[in-house]
């Protein structure tokens, strides 16, 4: 048996009208110092986002979710962010702000392996029962969607 760690997580959401706080739940970050782990899982249901929020730029959305995915990776294109410790990396990532893309506040949980945590966490808490069953939509360090936002 896997010795197991703890981990924290945030649902990433978009808040299209900050004002009003309504919220569609698109991804999650999951962080287990222990295991040297953070990573990001994203999936935009577009269809869904521009019912909720027609005017809402969906290509910016898009860039800003990318966004966190290289942050979390420590990639170069995270920026001076993305070139902190991965601690300090999921630290900024989950600090509260009044922007469209904001992250729940942060849970806790035991697991024995963070990437499989990841994914249920995904299921659980951001896919539809319909999109659970295509496994292509949830792909760690990537962003799943099932359509293109417009240009």
């Amino acid at each position: 048996m896997r010795e197991t760690s703890s981990y924290d997580y945030a649902i990433i959401r978009v808040v299209p009208h900050v004002e009003r706080g309504e919220c569609l739940n698109v991804g999650i970050i999951l962080h287990s110092p222990t295991r040297r782990f953070l990573d990001a899982s994203i999936h935009v249901d577009y269809e869904r986002l521009r019912a909720f929020a027609p005017q809402l730029d969906l290509t910016a959305v898009q860039q800003q979710l990318e966004h966190i995915i290289q942050i979390c990776h420590g990639k170069k294109q995270g920026g001076p962010i993305g070139q902190l410790s991965q601690s300090e990396r999921f630290n900024w990532l989950i600090s509260p702000r009044s922007t469209i893309i904001q992250t729940s506040p942060v849970h806790a949980g035991i697991c024995s392996n963070p990437e499989e945590e990841l994914q249920n966490l995904m299921k659980k808490l951001v896919l539809l029962e319909r999109e659970q069953k295509d496994t292509t939509l949830s792909v760690p360090g990537k962003i799943a969607h099932q359509r293109e936002p417009e240009r």
